[in-house]
This record gives C-alpha cells, sequence and structure tokens, in this order.
C-alpha cells in the first residue's frame, strides 16, 4: 500500500498574514470590551452633553485591551476612561509600516518614519505610544487622547501617511465608527438631547443659537490649532 503524506490545511489568508507577521486578530467582544486593533470612543461628561460628536478616544491593543490617555503622565491599560466603549473602527494592519531597519520600509516616509520613531509590531507602536505619552500634561484643547491615537498611527505610518492628528481622528471615529448597540446609541445623545429641549424650554432660541457657536467654536479651535499651530498642539 502506497502512503500519501498528510499536510495540515490551514486558512490562506492567515498563512499569509503569519508569513508578514500578522497573527491573526480576535475577534470584537463588545461585553468583554476586546477591540483588537481598533480606535474605540465614548461620551464625555458634560462637553458630549453640549457637543455629542466630542468624545473620548482610544487605541487597543491585538489582544483587545484599550489604551487611552486620560490624565497627565497616565495611560490606561485596559480599563476605559469615562466609560464603555460607544463606538469603534476597526484597523486594517496591512496597512501599516512595520520595518525591521531603514531597509525595510514600505511606505514612502522612509527616513521621515524612522525619524518619527517606527515599531516592528503594532503592540509595539503602542508600547512606544505608551511610553511617550506617559511624560506628558494631559489638555483637553491641546494634548488629549486623540493626540494618543494619533501618535501611535503615526509610529505605522498607518495608512502610508505621518500626517495623523486630533482632527483626522476624530474625523475618522465620525466618518466610520460603528456603534456597539443601540444602548449606545442612546447614552451617546439622551443626554445632548435633554439639555437642548430643557435650553430651548427655559432660555429660548438664543440658547440654540449659543449652543451652535460653542459646537463651532471647539471645531474651529481645533481645526485652527492643528494645521496652524502646529508647534503648539503637538505633543
Amino acid at each position: 500500500m502506497e502512503l500519501k503524506p498528510t499536510y495540515d490545511v490551514e486558512d490562506t489568508s492567515s498563512t499569509q498574514r503569519i508569513q508578514h507577521g500578522l497573527w491573526p486578530r480576535g475577534e470584537i467582544d463588545p461585553k468583554k470590551s476586546k477591540f483588537p486593533c481598533c480606535l474605540v470612543w465614548t461620551p464625555l461628561p458634560v462637553v458630549s452633553w453640549l457637543a455629542p460628536f466630542i468624545g473620548h478616544v482610544g487605541i487597543c491593543r491585538e489582544d483587545g485591551a484599550v489604551l487611552d490617555f486620560s490624565g497627565s503622565n497616565f495611560v490606561n491599560v485596559d480599563d476605559f476612561a469615562f466609560g464603555a466603549v460607544a463606538r469603534y473602527v476597526q484597523l486594517d494592519r496591512e496597512q501599516c509600516c512595520f520595518p525591521p531597519n531603514l531597509v525595510g520600509h514600505t511606505c514612502k516616509h522612509r527616513y521621515r518614519h524612522a525619524e518619527y520613531g517606527t515599531a516592528i509590531t503594532w503592540d509595539d507602536a503602542l508600547r512606544s505610544g505608551e511610553r511617550h505619552f506617559q511624560h506628558k500634561s494631559y489638555n483637553l484643547f491641546t494634548c488629549n487622547c486623540h493626540s494618543f491615537a494619533a501618535g501611535c498611527l503615526n509610529r505605522v505610518c498607518y495608512g502610508g501617511t505621518l500626517g495623523w492628528n486630533m482632527v483626522n481622528v476624530a474625523v475618522l471615529v465620525l466618518f466610520k465608527g460603528r456603534w456597539v448597540s443601540p444602548l449606545s446609541i442612546l447614552r451617546s445623545f439622551l443626554p445632548f438631547t435633554l439639555v437642548l429641549c430643557l435650553g430651548i424650554f427655559m432660555v429660548g432660541w438664543p440658547f440654540l443659537i449659543g449652543l451652535m457657536f460653542f459646537a463651532l467654536l471647539l471645531v474651529g479651535w481645533f481645526t485652527f490649532g492643528t494645521y496652524c499651530l502646529k508647534k503648539l498642539l503637538e505633543c
């Protein structure tokens, strides 16, 4: 009888990822607060009540644990500040540049990327970002959780760019983010709706105008500061 060799059958895509050092991710599990390689978002007390598009952002390791810059010299690990995750965007590690050396860069920003700080894995980039922000003072308007997430994305040159900042991180979550559940939508917008209705009832339409002015002022500051006052908002 002729013996035929047997082989383990593996998923082709998984094999390709392992060859590139990208081990398969775990599944997203909101009940256990696990969001592998995701940007995550949750509403902020008071601020999100007045401007529901503004919230707290974190970035997750490959095992799904959330890291977020939530205070001066402090990065939370697997303990997302300000409540459970409401929205998330899962990022594609194949859009990252993980160079083992200068020659190994796959992005077009080889020298700039090396000067900025590189990482050889996703988790390595997050550890590097964590060490950097453990020596930074937190400021809602100049150096915040969005700055931390942007810094981690720049370390892997995500999407082939080193231009990640507070604004485009917020835009990515706003337009690409998926809601965890209908309850997370309610938790995000109910306080704003109540404040809006109460303000109009007690003050009238001037309250709505003031609220719109407040929102435009925030958007204007972050946009102007990010693109025109880079040194002030760099951290």
